[in-house]
């Protein structure tokens, strides 16, 4: 079995090379990574440098792998970037995605196609938990991206029969994570603090809001699962199902620090637009595939601390 990973060098594209090689131990994977940028250190990955923006780069690459499976997972995913720079996150999100529809089509080839989308397409709901049905309400460039990818998914399933799978992950973290993302940020500044490489003050945004967070190594099985059992077009949202507030990360993270800290408000860290509450239903996709959360919120906190205090001593 050929299989195609968009993005194999991030977060939860490393974690996802990590599980197939032991799920799928006899499949073949190709990674891409943008030619300039350093290999992803993975093994057991045959590396495709390409700009995955540039039409006939992938064409060239779909043609040379023929994937079974392709998991996309490569684009700009940070929201507050997506402010500064919208047209950027738009046209990488949806030009690569275009490319990779675009040049299956042409080679006559039906992959597998799972698209990682957002749990951000809903925006501020009203309502929750929020299941599949409910209303898109983008509202950042980032998450108008993520609906456009969405729904080209589906019109493409629609209109040329491509396997589409849509993925709308809510909050996931876990071990290797940037820490341009809540959790981490966290994590990281007490790693540093614990190393004495900062004074014992950790800088915060908005605590208030609450987030459905998932473990990255639960969300890649889910994506796994969706391919394996999903039904082509359908949209399956991957969440724990229970909200928790961004101040009961912070407190678990703390919980587990080996010096006293402190806590400090950083207006630099709050976003422009405000959502209140994520809170996801994953019916849909335990009842296609039978995927639950396996592994505790409490867990992923010191496995993702742990992995910030090797990343802060090896640095």
């Amino acid at each position: 079995m050929q299989i195609l990973i968009t993005g194999a060098g991030g977060f939860v594209g490393s974690t996802l090379v990590r599980y197939l090689h032991t799920a799928l131990p006899q499949a073949h994977l190709t990674g891409t990574y943008l030619p300039g940028s350093p290999t992803p250190d993975l093994s057991g990955v045959v590396w495709a440098g390409l700009d995955l923006r540039a039409p006939a780069e992938v064409q060239a690459m779909l043609d040379r792998v023929r994937p079974d499976h392709i998991y996309h997972l490569a684009g700009q995913a940070f929201v507050p970037r997506s402010f500064e720079d919208p047209w950027d996150t738009f046209e990488t999100n949806v030009r690569i995605q275009l490319n990779l529809m675009l040049g299956c089509i042409a080679l006559g080839i039906a992959p597998r196609l799972l698209i990682a989308g957002s749990a951000e397409v809903y925006g501020a709901a009203t309502t929750t938990p929020i299941t599949e049905d409910t209303p898109l309400a983008p509202n950042s460039p980032y998450s108008v991206s993520k609906v456009a990818q969405d729904m080209l998914g589906l019109q493409y399933h629609l209109s040329h029969g491509l396997p589409v799978l849509r993925a709308r992950p809510f909050n996931h973290f876990g071990p290797g994570q940037s820490d341009l993302f809540a959790a981490p940020a966290f994590a990281m500044q007490i790693a540093r603090i614990e190393a004495g490489l900062q004074e014992p003050v950790v800088k915060v945004g908005d605590l208030s809001a609450r987030r459905d967070f998932t473990d990255v190594r639960d969300v890649v099985r889910a994506y796994h699962l969706m391919v394996e059992r999903g039904r082509p077009g359908e949209a399956y949202n991957v969440a724990s199902g229970k909200a928790r507030t961004i101040q009961s990360l912070l407190d678990g993270l703390l919980a587990h620090a080996h010096v006293n800290i402190t806590v400090e408000v950083d207006p630099a860290r709050l976003r422009p637009s405000k959502i209140p509450i994520l809170e996801g239903d994953y019916a849909r996709l335990h009842a296609a595939t039978g995927w639950q959360p396996q592994i505790p919120f409490e867990q992923t906190l010191r496995d993702l601390l742990e992995d910030c205090r090797q990343r802060v001593k090896g640095a």
